[in-house]
């Protein structure tokens, strides 16, 4: 699938490599029981309208019964695992008992005690590559980097990273997030290092932080969070962001203004996210029937239907479990044909390039 001699392994069969084990399994009437008792579950940094959060966290309550108390929507992977240290001795609402995080905030919460283990029904058909053997971590949905272009400002949308760099994108090129904490922004700046040094990982941070000093020397950085609200109003015409986001995006903007998705033609980075409980969860057993909900078929479709592609999607895929309106609403598979899913130790050091040196490389703050 992949053509050059760069080809970064790891996750590449959570994407190729069906399970065979089918999941039927369901949570115990113990843990139901026990997570009801518990009456309330707290997350952070689930906005609605990314990968179909909205939905889902609407049927969980639904099934359940129990309260969903959402801590700050627009946090990054690095909030929420501050949010974890700041709040080990609190077990009131500011205490997060789960969360969602860039797949490199997996095995550095795991290291630093903040997470517990815990291995969910369908434990089996989540692929080797994307969980954590013991069950601290586990990849629950992924996507790719993207363009989400504004069309009445855009005519001509860009079909790679290079060509961010014409004059025509000034002022117009935003990342979606702070690259020096966000983890959808890091990847972003990843994802164009990876293009210009043709595939090499071990080079892909530098190259992208040379990339966005040059973006931003041309005047085409916007230093402004891409998200829906100020892609309507025009302030940034292009954001590099996953595939979901965007697509939600533009679909709560309902055509006004137009937009379109482009999947670049290199430097196409998947990222996969993946969940935790928190090693000091007020609510312990909601947050484990929260995993029980969000890796049973249901949760898994849910993801889905947020233009996301859940862990289990071969799983699912197998078995005759998605709709076919689902895979309709997804951008064409051979925009995926050249994807590279980045092993932990690649994604490191990218990131550690990327958030440390963004300062002194392109210094823009990005708010």
């Amino acid at each position: 699938m992949l053509k050059n001699a760069h080809r970064l392994l790891s996750l590449t069969t959570a994407v190729l490599i069906a399970s065979t084990s089918l999941a039927a399994a369901e949570p115990s009437a113990e843990l139901i029981a026990a997570a009801k008792k518990e009456g309330a579950l707290t997350t952070i940094a689930l906005p609605h309208s990314w990968c179909g959060y909205g939905d889902v966290i609407a049927g969980f309550k639904a099934k359940y019964g129990i309260e969903v108390n959402e801590l700050n929507p627009d946090a990054s992977s690095g909030d929420e695992i501050e949010a974890i240290k700041a709040n080990k001795g609190n077990k009131g609402p500011q205490a997060p008992d789960v969360i969602d995080v860039g797949l490199s905030f997996g095995p550095s919460a795991k290291a630093e005690g903040l997470i517990q283990p815990y291995k969910v029904s369908t434990w089996d058909s989540i692929p080797a590559e994307a969980k954590d053997a013991e069950g601290y971590w586990y990849g629950d949905y992924y996507g790719v980097l993207a363009f989400m272009v504004n069309k009445d400002l855009v005519k001509e949308s860009p079909k790679d990273w290079k060509d961010l760099l014409k004059s025509d994108y000034a002022n117009a090129v935003a990342l979606a997030g702070d690259p020096r904490s966000a983890n959808q922004a890091v990847q972003g700046v990843y994802a164009a290092g990876l293009s210009a040094a043709k595939g090499d990982a071990a080079k892909a941070g530098e190259e992208g932080l040379k990339f966005f000093a040059e973006l931003n020397k041309a005047g085409n950085f916007v230093p402004v969070i891409g998200k829906a609200a100020p892609f309507a109003q025009g302030s940034t015409p292009i954001i590099i962001a996953w595939d979901y986001n965007a697509l939600s995006w533009g679909e709560s903007l309902k055509g006004n203004p137009p937009y379109e998705v482009v999947v670049p033609q290199s430097g196409v980075v998947a990222g996969v996210y993946v969940q935790a409980i928190s090693a000091f969860a007020p609510h312990p057993n909601a947050a484990k029937l929260w995993m029980e909900y969000l890796y049973s078929d249901e949760g898994q479709l849910g993801w889905l239907k947020g233009y996301c592609h859940p862990i289990r999607f071969n799983d699912l895929a197998k078995n005759n479990k998605i709709p076919k309106a689902l895979l309709d609403a997804l951008p064409p598979a051979a925009s995926y044909e050249k994807a590279v899913f980045p092993t932990l130790e690649q994604q490191a050091a990218g990131k550690t390039a990327i958030t440390t040196k963004w300062d002194s490389v392109v210094g823009a703050n990005v708010k």
